[in-house]
């Protein structure tokens, strides 16, 4: 039976038992931002349509009797600004829950705003912020539900030709960004991530989960640290209260489950688990590795007769990476037997587990809140790899293993009085890095080999304050913020005054819907454990006695918003970004932020704190949220991004793609059609060329099995530009016990190939063995393999809720 005629049979069978004229309901509470308390009387309303509701005196509001389908939702109340929830699915199957926390308006009413932007947009961040909801990331042409590839359709955001989900922020390396869920910091949002760095092939967090992203590419507000270029918030929706509830996932790669519902009258829950299949297709299809991967996620709500609030998350991952040795088994095609060949020659075999668990009370009072964080979080990463994949002893060039866990404890208070916010804090870590290590590398020309244990425990403090007025009516905002990191690491580390990071925004509103921000700070990041727990063969902290310190960037952001309708928002923002203090490789002699788009392990190697670079460039952002029935969103970057070589001489980075341009639109059509497509073009970024006699030595081929890079060349090579066009097409049937949405995306739809840098290779004879070059004993004979890339990628996903 084909899947046409099994979704057809499926889909007759609800038909017969509902109809399509089911409706649903919108419910939720309207609370004070400050005190947590109710506020009743409020007016809450879907917007161009006469459904709206009042609260009760507890806060409650309910809208019933709405047909299924996506609506914006606004809330209103004499004193404070009103506020919008836009594109929320309204469903037969549960209410939607939508709860708002409203915000006094401070100044006398007389002089009340008539227009308040809809968007997101703080005393701290009034620029450099983008929101992204659950909605936007569903829909996505290309996304496959990943909130990484939704990132990089915003302005700034770059990515890699492959097909990782390393976030590239205005020409940072994808080490520099941040992850918070609901206040907690995850260390790592994607699978099989890169130790040292972040990113990955496949996202790990669960759209279910999601109500809104706030996106920081700037402006970090003070409470947010070990940063550089980017702070990605996720704020989680909270379980059904009502009853137990669901949603069954069929994906191109995954299938997975989400259960939501009450525990008792103050607490609920919403948990998933979700496995992958990937493995099987990948060896259908002939491929040399074979990716697993298995991740679960839970959120707890619970809420106390104090007017206090805890949540409790949870979230892990378990991956495998083995190798396919049987990859070229039927296959005849040449060029793929050899490509097949090489990668099983470089590839390690890697098994990756990481978990967070956390917890963050809020407590509210007369003129403020009160949060405790407490989390801990744990990375166990171990991978290995014999010459010629035999899994001899006598043959190992590799054995890893390593684990990072941090247990946190953070406490702030934030604190109100009149046009006044105050918000301050200090935080507390305890760090134990620990590493097994044994691999053979090539080092100036030569083979080595390195053997050693390390184990790094540290202890890290933060203290931070922050504070915001308003001015001139609201027309003027400020805040001013400051911040240290310190650490017992070292001396350098150990002194606060050593990492001061202050930080200025301003925002002025030239008319009510035109607004001049502004934005300057000093943030410092915390050079990864990679880095500061590398040992040599005699056990000591190498990078420790060469006195590593904090990456230091700064900022300087200025640009203007225009919002012309409750629903759409333009933008433009010029930025400059200085580095300073970043790890300078010893046995490469390049930095370190040319590195960590790449599977494995970086950092873990001789480096001191010498190198600096810049990153400057303009931005252009246009947003229109679903109003009527379009929704689409440009964005256009033009930079720079460089970095000094060994020789002092500034050198375009790894990520200098220098433009990028996304356009994503979308259209609702009747009876629950959807429709989208995603153009994104990305400029080619630099590479560095082979030091191809080195690479063919026989001593360095045998434990490389790849090429060896000619630092001496650094980037001096760009690929091609490079697009492609994604297009989506949704449908959904909702009925009065379930829901149902099939989607088809297509990625790449007119089969745009990709150009990477060659492979290098070594000839082989027919038995196998590496061929010597005839002019050279010791080295042997090599090749280049053509490296491109590029299909179409159709896909089918069935979600079914319940």
């Amino acid at each position: 039976m084909n899947l046409r005629i099994a979704i057809t049979i499926y889909l007759s069978f609800f038909l017969i038992h509902n109809s399509f004229s089911q409706t649903g309901s919108v419910k939720g509470r309207v609370t004070e931002l400050i005190t947590n308390n109710p506020i009743p009387f409020a007016n809450v309303f879907l917007t161009n349509s006469t459904f709206s509701a009042v609260t009760d005196t507890n806060g409650y509001y309910s809208i019933n009797g709405i047909p299924a389908g996506i609506y914006n939702i606004t809330c209103s109340f004499i004193g404070y600004n009103n506020q919008s929830r836009f594109e929320i699915q309204v469903s037969t199957v549960k209410a939607s829950i939508v709860d708002f926390i409203m915000e006094e308006n401070r100044t006398t009413l007389n002089e009340v705003q008539i227009f308040v932007s809809p968007f997101n947009k703080t005393e701290e961040s009034p620029l450099s912020l983008k929101t992204i909801g659950s909605a936007e990331i569903y829909r996505n042409p290309g996304g496959n539900r990943d909130i990484s590839k939704v990132i990089q359709t915003l302005p700034g955001v770059g990515s890699t030709v492959s097909f990782r989900n390393d976030i590239i922020v205005r020409g940072g390396a994808p080490n520099e960004n941040r992850f918070y869920i609901d206040g907690i910091e995850v260390p790592n949002i994607n699978h099989f991530a890169t130790q040292g760095s972040s990113g990955g092939p496949v996202g790990l967090i669960n759209v279910n989960f999601i109500r809104e992203v706030d996106f920081y590419s700037g402006a970090f507000p003070a409470n947010r640290g070990n940063a550089v270029s980017s702070i990605m918030e996720f704020k989680q929706i909270n379980g059904n209260e009502e009853k137990l509830s669901g949603t069954a996932m069929l994906g191109s790669s995954d299938l997975g489950i989400t259960l939501e519902g009450p525990i008792n009258k103050n607490s609920n829950f919403i948990f998933s688990a979700r496995r992958s299949y990937l493995q099987f297709l990948f060896k259908a299809l002939g491929l040399p590795f074979l990716p697993t991967y298995n991740d679960v996620q839970l959120k707890q709500t619970i809420k106390f007769k104090n007017n206090s609030k805890l949540t409790i998350i949870g979230l892990g991952a378990i991956d495998d990476f083995e190798l396919n040795e049987d990859a070229n088994d039927g296959i005849t095609d040449n060029k793929t037997i050899e490509k097949n060949n090489y990668i099983l020659g470089y590839l390690p075999v890697n098994k990756q587990w990481n978990y967070t668990i956390g917890a963050n009370y809020v407590n509210f009072s007369k003129h403020g809140f009160t949060t405790l964080v407490l989390s801990r979080n744990h990375l166990n990463n171990k991978a290995s790899k014999f010459l010629n994949n035999t899994n001899l002893s006598s043959d190992k060039i590799l054995d890893y293993s390593s684990a990072e866990i941090e247990n946190k404890f953070r406490v702030e208070n934030t604190f109100f009085k009149d046009t006044w916010k105050l918000n301050y804090g200090l935080g507390y870590e305890n760090a134990t890095y620990t590493t097994s290590t044994f691999r053979k590398i090539e080092f100036n020309g030569l083979p080595v080999t390195e053997d050693y244990s390390s184990k790094l425990p540290m202890n890290k403090m933060t203290l931070f304050i922050q504070v915001g007025n308003k001015f001139l009516n609201e027309r003027l905002i400020a805040s001013a913020g400051i911040r240290t990191d310190f650490n017992d690491y070292s001396d350098n580390m150990k002194n606060p005054l050593n990492q001061i990071s202050p930080r200025m925004s301003l925002s002025y509103s030239l008319t009510e819907k035109l607004f001049l921000n502004f934005n300057s700070g000093r943030y410092f990041q915390l050079p990864a454990y990679t880095v500061l727990g590398y040992r040599n063969n005699l056990n000591e902290l190498t990078n420790k006695n060469n006195n590593v310190k904090y990456i230091q960037c700064d900022h300087i952001i200025s640009g203007l918003e225009f919002n012309p309708t409750a629903t759409s928002k333009i933008t433009v923002e010029g930025f400059y970004k200085k580095y300073k203090n970043y790890p300078f490789l010893i046995k490469d002699s390049i930095s370190l932020a040319n590195l960590g788009g790449d599977f494995g392990v970086i950092g873990n190697e001789p480096a001191n704190s010498t190198s600096e670079g810049q990153s400057y460039g303009i931005e252009f952002f246009a947003q229109q949220k679903l109003s009527s029935s379009y929704y689409g969103i440009v964005s256009y970057t033009f930079f720079r991004s460089e970095f000094r070589d060994k020789n002092g001489n500034y050198r375009p980075s790894s990520w200098d793609n220098r433009h990028i341009l996304n356009i994503t639109v979308g259209k609702k059509i009747k009876n629950n059609w959807e429709a989208g497509l995603k153009f994104r073009l990305l400029g080619g970024a630099p590479y560095t060329a082979y030091n191809v006699p080195l690479s063919a030595q026989k001593e360095i081929w045998d434990i490389t099995n790849q090429g060896v890079f000619d630092w001496n060349r650094l980037n001096e090579e760009r690929y091609p530009l490079s697009h492609a066009l994604d297009i989506r097409i949704d449908k959904k049937w909702f009925y009065k016990k379930a829901s149902i949405n099939i989607y088809l995306d297509i990625q790449n739809i007119y089969n745009f190939q990709t150009e990477g840098q060659p492979f290098l290779n070594v000839e082989k004879d027919s038995a196998g063995n590496s061929i010597t070059d005839p002019d050279n004993s010791s080295a042997y004979k090599t090749y280049l393999i053509e490296n491109k890339n590029g299909n179409i990628l159709p896909s089918i996903g069935v979600m079914v809720e319940f």
